[in-house]
């Protein structure tokens, strides 16, 4: 097994116990602490089950020092069934995100920071939501005076990793349901020997007497990265299993229903429109509204979005209320009961009952608002929004046409790359707009020879809409885009969206961060005894704290400076110390 790289836990696990009904105190834990390896991937695994007089009832969390407060319990508890209107019997897996009700953690994890700095934005750790990743079996038991046998298995982490979990639960779920808790707590006791997620490895998670082989995404990745190579083969036994993605869908099976809408609903994300997706069980639900915030990649997707959803969520009043615009949220319910409720809501998606694996289902329809009905309202798409951009009629043919042969379906990924994936999976849907934005950011970061050791750099130059939507003239995604239509539009409405702000806060960030790196760099290639021939001792004593303050940020891997650049920094520090008088130096380096 790899090494653990990164080990230091979380510096603020949250240490919750399963019994504790009102507190959401998260308290440190040590290198040493039990479970700390474990909630790298992990705040806890729990167990719903169905209770005759109670409904859903929370049986079991572990490990049993994670402590949820009522409210969080009552989530999972409705959360982790399908309701009565889904009918799933046998297995279903699906997965929900939910609201943590004792907020942000403080001070928040040295290993997140870390984690962060390097994963794509899309994967970073939820600050403030949990991750529900569910496996459900409801059978028939005569020995259960319901007559089913009803119970989920629930994977709660911060990490979007539904490919990976998904794939995990799997393994779990089917041994647990026979084993009950033994099997459990050798499981997790397994995922505390695992490695910390590192973006750019990949990692052997050793499992119930299989190996799972993952890669973890690095923000440096190309969009075209190869899954993950077996390594160490030989060392291995028994072999791996080699997981292509921990996060990826196959997209092209989630949209078979609104293939030919697909453009459209991804107009409706990108704008971070109020979106409702009626599905008629918990994993179509969930597996249609990752797939469509998904869509949005490299770029985060910023509004808030729910795979499943329920009448008896704690958030159900704040999302269906009347007295103001809807939210932007992207929800997944199965209740018909919604359509009543949130008619009012400007798209709706209503999707109907999958086919068998290799049939295309019938595409959903574009309809009015006005012909939405309450009891019976048909597959489709509800919504008065016309899309800035024309269908690519030719491409959707060659993917209906793949689609309609069960044969070629089969094949399609190796006979037919271009229609491996459904639209929004291609480069330009997925985010048509980001190599333009990306070429105007860059225009306006200062240029590196404006950038002098003894002065304050300059300024970041202010986005300007404006300028931007003249420079699409000659360097618009018109140009090498396969789509066409009112680019000009979809920008305007795209700059007003939660998903611009959210990106341009993002590279704001990051372009600030470059050129504090690019200073420090600079003060470290000069000559800095020649600087303090004619300086103050007020001016030398400020260039020692401000080297300082950058140092420290830059070892806090918040600065991308190489380690040769830090190890300057440092013995700039010491030589400026050294050249101030006795009761500076002892000012400044305390005993």
């Amino acid at each position: 097994m790899d090494a653990l790289s990164g080990t230091g836990p979380r510096g603020a696990r949250g240490c919750l116990g399963a019994a504790g009904p009102r507190s959401s105190g998260r308290a440190a834990r040590t290198p040493a602490a039990p479970w700390a390896r474990f909630s790298a991937w992990l705040e806890c695994v729990c167990v719903v089950t169905f209770d005759l007089e109670l409904g859903q009832a929370l049986e079991l969390v572990y490990p049993n020092d994670f402590r949820l407060t009522d409210k969080e319990k009552s989530s999972i508890c409705y959360l982790s069934f399908p309701d009565s209107h889904s009918g799933c019997l046998g297995d279903t897996q699906f997965s929900f995100r939910m609201r943590q009700c004792g907020g942000q953690r403080s001070p928040w994890h040295a290993d997140d920071r870390h984690y962060n700095s390097r994963a794509p934005v899309a994967l970073q750790r939820e600050p403030a939501h949990y991750f529900g990743y569910v496996y459900f079996r409801q059978v028939k038991d005569s020995s259960v005076k319901r007559g089913y046998f009803q119970k989920s298995l629930v994977l709660v982490s911060r990490l979007p990793f539904v490919r990976l979990f998904q794939a995990l639960l799997s393994l779990i779920a089917p041994e647990y349901f026979d084993k009950l808790a033994p099997c459990l707590e050798a499981v997790c006791s397994e995922i505390d020997q695992w490695p910390a997620p590192a973006p750019g490895q990949t990692l052997n998670l050793p499992v119930m007497g299989v190996v799972v082989q993952v890669r973890i995404p690095s923000r440096v990745d190309k969009s075209e990265s190869s899954p993950p190579k077996q390594c160490d083969q030989e060392n291995l036994l028994p072999a791996p299993v080699v997981l292509a993605s921990v996060h990826e869908l196959d997209l092209f099976r989630c949209f078979r229903p609104v293939l030919t809408h697909v453009q459209t609903l991804w107009e409706l994300v990108l704008l971070g429109e109020p979106l409702l997706v009626l599905a008629p069980s918990p994993d179509v639900s969930s597996e249609m509204v990752l797939a469509l915030t998904s869509c949005l990649q490299p770029l985060r997707f910023c509004c808030d979005f729910r795979p499943y959803f329920t009448i008896h969520d704690s958030e159900f009043k704040e999302f269906t209320t009347r007295t103001q615009a809807p939210p932007n949220v992207v929800l997944g319910v199965t209740n018909p009961f919604f359509i009543k409720t949130l008619q009012h809501w400007p798209h709706i998606l209503r999707v109907g009952e999958p086919k068998m694996s290799g049939d295309l289902p019938k595409q959903v329809k574009l309809k009015k608002p006005s012909r939405l009905k309450t009891l019976d309202t048909k597959p489709g798409l509800y919504t008065a929004y016309t899309a800035h951009l024309h269908r690519d009629k030719a491409l959707l043919k060659r993917l209906l046409k793949v689609w309609g042969r069960a044969e070629e379906a089969a094949v399609r990924c190796t006979e037919c790359p271009a229609a491996a994936a459904p639209p929004g999976a291609h480069p330009e849907l997925h985010h048509p707009s980001v190599p333009t934005q990306e070429h105007y950011m860059a225009s306006l970061m200062p240029l590196q020879k404006s950038i002098t050791p003894w002065k304050t750099p300059p300024q970041i130059r202010p986005f300007s809409q404006d300028d931007f939507l003249r420079s699409l003239e000659h360097a618009g995604p018109q140009l090498t885009c396969i789509l066409k239509g009112d680019w000009l539009g979809l920008y305007r409405r795209f700059f007003k969206s939660p998903h611009f702000d959210g990106w341009y806060r993002q590279r704001h960030k990051e372009m600030a961060l470059k050129l504090e790196a690019l200073h420090l760099e600079a003060i470290c290639e000069a000559n800095i005894e020649t600087w303090m021939k004619d300086k103050s001792e007020v001016e030398v004593v400020d260039l020692v704290l401000k080297l300082r303050e950058k140092l420290v940020r830059a070892q806090g891997h918040q600065l991308p400076v190489k380690e040769a650049t830090l190890q300057r920094a440092q013995l700039y520090i010491e030589t400026v110390i050294g050249s101030l008088p006795k009761d500076l130096q002892a000012v400044l380096c305390p005993p």
